[in-house]
């Protein structure tokens, strides 16, 4: 009887053991993420931005990190948002999987534009409300007994209400946001996913314009600064560059990380919209990969040319 004892405590040390690395693999995904976020669809990390540009805007993005690290991060995002007036709504759909780790948050967002003058000065609000769920690969686990309870006890807590809150002020030049994503730890104490979430944002930048035309450049230079659980904070700086009529875009931001990202981008006819960026390797992975690509593709319909 003893020894079936200790099998079953060395069965949930190793669980926990598994699990724990999995869980901070996932964190390092989310000190880098989605790079879009930053300039092509703010709406991503920020329910204020639902419906701030005109017409409704379907955006997807796709990276797979440390392609040649096994169970490198891979993350997928969809969100879908519209402006209706002094309103705004979306649907923000969010995928992650990290070695054995799988997370999956849908939300719906409301939004309202208050606006301030003529000056298209507006005061945002949004909120966010959804479930999330965090499941394991049980195939992931070596040497581990699936009908032990500590195992099967990670799968069986299914979906948790989860939700995010954003404000923001825009105006034609400057732009200021603030937003508490994943709020999910406010309506589950035992939420395990203790070092992966990020806990704030916030992000100040100004637009403006270096003559007209075809030849006219418009600049955005910005910076974020940004917490994850359990993680020292994090700040990123860099600049956004529009050309030939916005139909050309160029993006480069430095992270405290010590890596850097650049973007280049393209929109045919105001309506279809292509982003490819590329982040080199954060200082602790930098020996074993040389960083990572990811792609967002934006339809918008409806927007005046």
């Amino acid at each position: 009887m003893k020894a079936i004892n200790n099998n079953k405590q060395m069965r949930r040390v190793t669980f926990l053991f598994a699990a724990s690395i999995l869980i901070l693999n996932t964190a390092k995904a989310q000190i880098l993420p989605l790079n879009a976020q930053y300039f092509q669809n703010r709406y991503l990390v920020n329910p204020s931005m639902a419906g701030i540009d005109e017409g409704l805007n379907i955006n997807g993005s796709f990276r797979k990190q440390w392609s040649n690290i096994p169970g490198a991060p891979i993350t997928q995002g969809i969100t879908l948002d519209q402006q209706a007036n002094k309103v705004g709504w979306g649907v923000n759909i969010y995928n992650e999987k990290a070695g054995g780790i799988q997370r999956t948050k849908a939300v719906g967002t409301f939004a309202y534009h208050l606006p301030l003058s003529n000056d298209d000065q507006k005061l945002n609000f949004g909120i966010s409300f959804g479930a999330s769920q965090d499941k394991l690969d049980l195939s992931s686990i070596r040497n581990s007994d699936i009908n032990d309870p500590s195992i099967a006890r990670f799968n069986d807590r299914g979906y948790a209400l989860d939700g995010d809150f954003g404000v923001s002020y825009t105006s034609k030049g400057l732009s200021v946001e603030g937003a508490i994503p994943n709020m999910r730890s406010v309506f589950r104490k035992d939420d395990l996913n203790f070092a992966n979430t990020p806990t704030f944002y916030s992000a100040i930048g100004y637009k403006f314009s270096l003559g007209t035309g075809i030849n006219g450049i418009t600049l955005e230079p910005k910076g974020v600064f940004r917490g994850i659980k359990n993680y020292k904070n994090l700040w990123d700086a860099g600049v956004n560059a529009n050309f030939a009529n916005d139909k050309l875009y160029i993006m480069a931001m430095y992270h405290n990380t010590e890596n850097a990202t650049v973007g280049f981008g393209m929109n045919y006819k105001s309506t279809f919209y292509f982003m490819a960026y590329y982040n080199t390797a954060t200082s602790a992975i930098a020996g074993y990969t040389d960083g990572d690509f990811e792609i967002n593709v934006r339809v918008n319909i409806g927007k005046k040319p």
